[in-house]
């Protein structure tokens, strides 16, 4: 982790607008941020609002490691296996915070009684496993920050 205490302000910056945008992403359309636009039949989960602000801090955190720290070259690298780990990690978190019966491929795939009585005592799982996979791409980038590309 000593990495991110050398991050320039332009990658803080990216981190802090990327992990709202991460929240609003899976909070808004799953109504654990509230709106007009999207309700759930079941109440949020207590659980729920730590994994949404933790999903959006490793989320920003993560994006925030693809935005080159020295000037020149390209703005942005390409995505490589963290990345993809990272995307799967907040997609799982949005079928975690995510009403049961709200989500169609659960309903199709279950019924609303086993949306109730299998998806939803997993959420947390799915959380957990979320948080993890997350962890995981924003270590492996860390760790890689300093490693030089060697030439093929």
């Amino acid at each position: 982790m000593h990495d991110l205490a050398t991050w320039p302000l332009r990658r803080w910056l990216v981190a802090f607008a990327a992990g709202v945008l991460v929240a609003v992403a899976v909070g808004v359309p799953t109504d654990v941020i509230p709106n007009p636009v999207f309700g759930r039949p079941i109440d949020v989960t207590w659980w729920s609002y730590p994994v949404l602000v933790a999903t959006a801090v490793l989320g920003g955190l993560l994006i925030a490691t693809y935005v080159r720290s020295e000037p020149g070259g390209d703005a942005v690298d390409e995505l490589d296996r963290p990345g993809r780990t990272g995307g799967a990690g907040g997609l799982l978190s949005f079928f975690a915070v995510g009403c049961p019966t709200c989500n169609k491929l659960v309903v199709v795939a279950l019924g609303s009684t086993g949306a109730l009585d299998w998806f939803a005592p997993a959420q947390p799982l799915l959380a957990a496993a979320s948080l993890l996979l997350l962890a995981w791409a924003l270590r492996a980038r860390l760790r890689s920050a300093t490693v030089c590309a060697v030439a093929a």
